[in-house]
C-alpha cells in the first residue's frame, strides 16, 4: 500500500470521537440481539424464523438460517462470560439442537443432501459447537452427538463446495468431527487450505473465488475463519506453521481501516451488505490474532464505529431485528436467495464479546480512525482500487479499475455491486433491476440511439498507484475494457455478479481516474470503434456519484450539473465544449432512499480524442462554491490539472500500448 497523506482543512461536521462502548454495552447489544431472536424460535427451539417474506431457499431453510446464526452470537457471549449467568440461554440452543438433528422433530433441521444452504449453515453449528463445549455439547446424550456427528458428516468428500469462501466451511465442520470421533478427511482440509493460498493476493487481500471478487468476504470470511480455526478443538496440528495467515490479516488491516467513514459507515461496494456491521468483524480478528501493525485501540474503536453506525441508523428496528437491508429493510439489496435469518451473519462483528472482560482490549485507549485524523490517499494494489479519505466530511472514497467479479476478459454484464468506477462510505450504487442492466452512476458508456449503454466487464487494469513527488498528491488508477452491449438471458438466482446473455462489442474504451481530495478527475477515450458503427450515431456518457435520500435537489448548468440529499453533494463538471450536462433521477433504485440523483454528462463520440470530466463527492456544506478546474493534457501521457481549490498537478499516465483508429 502507497500512501499519501496531508493536513486535513478545518472540519466542519462535529467530532465523530464520541465516549466509546464498554463490554458491557456490546455484551448488552449482543444480549437485545439474541432476546429478540428467541421471540421466533420454532416448538423445540430448532429453528427461528424471523418476521418477513420467505426466502429464496423457503421456510425450512429460513429458519435453519435463523437458529444457526443467532447460535455463533450466543457461542461468543458462553465463552466471553465461562457461562456464568447464562444457563438460559445455553439450555435455548441446547434444546434446539437435540431437536435440529431428531429425525422425526417437525422442526429438525434441513440436512445437507436436501438443501446445499445446509453446508453454510453447518459451519456456524460447528464453530459453535466447539466453542460451547462444557454448555452444549457436554450436556447432550450420547444419541444425540451422534445425531450431530450424522447430520455434519456428509460434508466429507462432498466435492460439490463452490471454489470460494465455502471452501472453510468444509474445514472447520471437518475439524469439528475429527475432534468428536466422527468421520473427517486431512485430503479434504488439505485441498481447502491449498485453494485459500491459491485465492490469496497481494497485500493481505483474497479473492473470493478466482473472479476478480474483492468485497466485505475477504474481511468477515476469509480472514475470520483462519483466526478462529486453530482455536478449535484438535486443530492445532492440522494448522501448524500456518504464519502467513496472521501475516496476511496484519496487512489487510492496514488498508481496511482506511475504507472505513468517520460516521463508521462500511464501504458500501460487493454483495450480501445485508450482513451490514459483519464488516466489523476482520478489525475482531486481528485483535484475536494479536496482529502488530494495528493497535488493540484502533481495532476496537474501528469495529465499535461500524456496530454503532447502524444502530444509530435504526438497523436492528425498533423490535431488535435485522431485516433485509442496509439502515432500513429494502429486499432489492439481497439477493435472490436471501431469507429474513440471512442478515443475521451480522453477529460476526460482535466476534469481540467473545473476549472475557480482563482482556486487554478492553483497556487500550481508542485511537481513531484514518480518516478522522486527516486526509490520505492511497492505492491497493489486489483489487484496482485507489482511496481518498477526506476528513473535513468524513467520506471514504475509491476509484475501481480492477474488480468486477468476473473472470478477466469474460464480456458480461456490470455488476452494480462490483463493476462501478466508484464507492463511497455516504454513497450506494444503484441496485434495483434497471441498474443490472444499464450502467449510469459511476460509469463511462457508449450509448446508442436505442438508449442501450455499454458495460465495462472485464475490464483489463493498468495503473493503481499514489503519485507522490513535485508532482503534487494524486492517486491514479486506470482500465482499459471492451466497451459491450449486452441483451441479459433470464436468470433464477444472482449472487452478486453481473448479468449473462447475448453480447454486443461496441469498441475499446480507456479511463484513468485522478484522485484529490473529494475530487476525480476522469480522462475517458474511446480508443477505437467496431467497424460496422458509425460514431456518429453515438455517445459517450460519464456518470458521476448517486446521492439518495427521502428528497433530492438538483441544479444543471450547460456542463455542469449538481445534486444534493441530506448532508452530501454530488458534482459533475464536464470539460469538453459540446459536452452536456443533466441529471438523472431514479426512484426506489438505492437502499438509502426513495430517490437518487445522479449527474450524467454526454459527449459526441469522436475515436481517440480525451474527454475530461471533474466528478466531486462531499458534505454540502464542505464542498466549494465554485468547482472551476482546467486540464492541459499533451494529448497522450502527460496530464496538468489545475483544481478547484487552485493546487496544480502535473501527472504522467501509463501506457497502454493500444493505439486509436480513425473515427467512421
Amino acid at each position: 500500500m502507497s500512501v499519501a497523506s496531508h493536513p486535513s482543512s478545518s472540519s466542519t461536521r462535529s467530532s465523530s470521537f464520541a465516549p466509546g462502548w464498554t463490554r458491557g454495552d456490546w455484551t448488552d447489544f449482543a444480549d437485545r440481539l439474541l432476546s429478540a431472536a428467541r421471540e421466533y424460535a420454532s416448538e423445540n427451539n430448532a429453528r427461528i424464523t424471523f418476521p418477513g417474506a420467505e426466502g429464496g431457499y423457503g421456510r425450512a431453510v429460513d429458519g435453519l438460517e435463523g437458529f444457526a446464526r443467532t447460535f455463533l452470537l450466543a457461542a461468543f457471549r458462553l465463552t466471553g462470560d465461562d457461562g456464568h449467568g447464562l444457563e438460559d440461554l445455553a439450555a435455548f440452543y441446547r434444546r434446539g439442537v437435540a431437536a435440529g438433528v431428531d429425525p422425526v422433530a417437525a422442526d429438525r433441521w434441513v440436512r445437507m443432501d436436501e438443501h446445499p444452504q445446509a453446508k453454510v449453515e453447518a459451519a456456524s453449528l460447528a464453530v459453535a459447537l466447539d466453542m460451547t463445549r462444557p454448555w452444549i455439547w457436554d450436556q447432550l446424550d450420547a444419541e444425540t452427538r451422534q445425531r450431530v456427528i450424522d447430520y455434519l458428516a456428509p460434508v466429507v468428500g462432498d466435492d460439490t463446495y463452490p471454489k470460494t469462501n465455502w471452501l472453510w466451511f468444509r474445514v472447520v465442520v471437518q475439524t469439528f468431527l475429527r475432534s468428536v470421533g466422527g468421520p473427517w478427511s486431512q485430503d479434504d482440509i488439505t485441498a481447502d487450505l491449498a485453494l485459500h493460498d491459491q485465492l490469496t493476493r497481494a497485500d493481505g487481500w483474497i479473492s473470493d473465488g478466482f473472479e476478480r471478487s474483492y468485497d466485505h468476504y475477504v474481511g468477515w470470511a476469509l480472514h475470520v475463519y483462519p483466526v478462529l480455526w486453530p482455536r478449535m478443538r484438535g486443530a492445532a496440528d492440522l494448522a501448524a506453521g500456518r504464519i502467513a495467515d496472521v501475516a496476511a490479516l496484519d496487512r489487510y488491516l492496514e488498508d481496511a481501516v482506511r475504507l472505513v467513514g468517520a460516521d463508521g459507515s462500511p464501504l458500501m461496494q460487493g454483495r450480501s451488505l445485508v450482513y451490514r456491521f459483519a464488516a466489523a468483524a476482520p478489525f475482531w480478528a486481528g485483535v484475536l490474532a494479536g496482529v502488530r501493525s494495528t493497535s488493540l485501540g484502533s481495532l476496537r474503536h474501528a469495529a465499535e464505529k461500524v456496530v454503532r453506525h447502524f444502530v444509530d441508523v435504526g438497523a436492528p428496528d425498533e423490535r431488535d431485528i435485522l431485516t433485509l437491508g442496509w439502515h432500513g429493510e429494502w429486499r432489492d439489496l439481497a439477493q435472490s436467495y436471501s431469507g429474513p435469518g440471512s442478515p443475521y451473519w451480522a453477529v460476526k462483528g460482535l466476534l469481540g464479546v467473545m473476549l472475557p472482560a480482563d482482556h486487554p482490549v478492553w483497556a487500550a485507549e481508542a485511537e481513531q480512525l484514518p480518516v478522522e485524523r486527516g486526509d490520505y490517499l492511497c492505492a491497493v494494489a489486489a483489487p484496482g482500487w485507489v482511496v481518498s479519505g477526506t476528513d473535513a466530511d468524513g467520506i471514504v472514497r475509491i476509484a475501481n479499475h480492477g474488480t468486477d467479479d468476473a473472470l478477466e476478459g469474460a464480456l458480461v454484464g456490470d455488476s452494480p455491486l462490483y463493476a462501478r468506477i466508484g464507492y463511497s462510505t455516504a454513497t450506494a450504487p444503484l441496485a434495483n433491476e434497471r441498474a443490472w442492466e444499464e450502467p449510469l452512476e459511476q460509469s463511462v458508456s457508449i450509448v446508442d440511439g436505442r438508449g442501450r449503454a455499454t458495460h465495462r466487464a472485464a475490464m483489463r487494469l493498468i495503473d493503481t498507484r499514489v503519485q507522490n513527488d513535485a508532482g503534487g498528491h494524486v492517486a491514479i488508477a486506470a482500465s482499459v475494457s471492451a466497451a459491450h452491449w449486452i441483451s441479459a438471458a433470464p436468470a433464477v438466482h444472482r449472487h452478486g455478479s453481473g448479468l449473462v446473455g447475448e453480447v454486443e462489442v461496441a469498441g475499446v474504451v480507456e479511463v484513468h481516474s485522478l484522485l484529490r481530495g473529494p475530487w476525480e478527475m476522469r480522462l475517458t477515450r474511446v480508443v477505437s470503434l467496431e467497424p460496422h458503427l458509425n460514431a456518429r450515431e453515438l455517445r459517450v456518457r460519464v456518470g458521476g456519484w448517486a446521492v439518495s435520500g427521502d428528497d433530492t435537489d438538483s441544479d444543471v448548468d450547460g456542463a455542469q450539473a449538481l445534486a444534493r440529499s441530506g448532508a452530501v453533494r454530488s458534482s459533475l463538471v464536464a470539460l469538453h465544449a459540446e459536452a452536456r450536462a443533466r441529471i438523472e433521477h431514479r426512484v426506489d433504485a438505492s437502499p438509502l432512499g426513495p430517490r437518487s440523483a445522479v449527474p450524467v454528462a454526454e459527449h459526441p463520440l469522436l475515436v481517440g480524442e480525451w474527454l475530461h470530466a471533474l466528478i466531486g463527492l462531499a458534505a454540502d456544506d464542505d464542498a466549494p462554491s465554485a468547482l472551476s478546474a482546467s486540464v492541459e493534457h499533451d494529448g497522450t501521457h502527460l496530464v496538468t490539472i489545475t483544481w478547484p481549490d487552485g493546487t496544480v498537478t502535473t501527472s504522467r499516465l501509463t501506457q497502454t500500448g493500444i493505439t486509436a483508429v480513425a473515427s467512421r
